[in-house]
């Protein structure tokens, strides 16, 4: 299974729209999740949000991850742009997410936190999708670190980014 299942879906987490009560679950799972630098950047992050108002968390997140965002929190616009590539993965990712019962909620299905949620399930991921989303990360850290080097969600991202590494090599 690639990376721990916990420590994904916390992750997942962290990277949906913030809401009354988000703050304190974020903290409740960040308890179970195994140490490490993942762990660590996932600390950081939520010490940053919490300084914040809700309003502040969201316009943040709005700002960062939403309308016209900062970086674009999906996989394979990051590699692929709007190609008929990304038009594949969508549908490789519906239909395996429908294999799952994975429900992808309004968002698309390479958005990063439907991602994680589908590998924090899945015991061997989409070849495809194991093969280009170090290279996502990559691309959608440095966007963000160009353009707002001090986001909180550049933590997100370096946890995401730990916690897979090493995970996606195919076996």
């Amino acid at each position: 299974m690639p990376g721990n299942p916990n420590l994904l879906e916390t992750l997942a987490l962290a990277l949906d729209y913030p809401m009354p009560g988000r703050l304190e679950e974020l903290w409740r799972r960040w308890i179970e999740c195994p140490r490490g630098p993942a762990k660590q950047r996932l600390e950081r992050f939520l010490r940053q949000v919490e300084d914040l108002s809700l309003g502040e968390w969201e316009e943040l997140y709005t700002r960062t991850l939403d309308l016209t965002p900062t970086t674009a929190p999906y996989v394979g616009f990051a590699v692929y742009g709007e190609s008929y590539q990304r038009g594949e993965l969508l549908a490789a990712l519906v239909r395996a997410f429908r294999e799952l019962g994975l429900d992808p909620g309004s968002e698309l299905p390479d958005h990063l936190a439907n991602v994680l949620r589908y590998l924090a399930r899945v015991e061997e991921p989409l070849p495809e999708l194991a093969e280009i989303l170090p290279r996502a990360l990559s691309e959608m850290h440095k966007t963000l670190k160009t353009l707002d080097a001090k986001n909180p969600y550049l933590l997100v991202l370096e946890a995401v980014q730990e916690a897979l590494q090493g995970n996606l090599t195919r076996r």
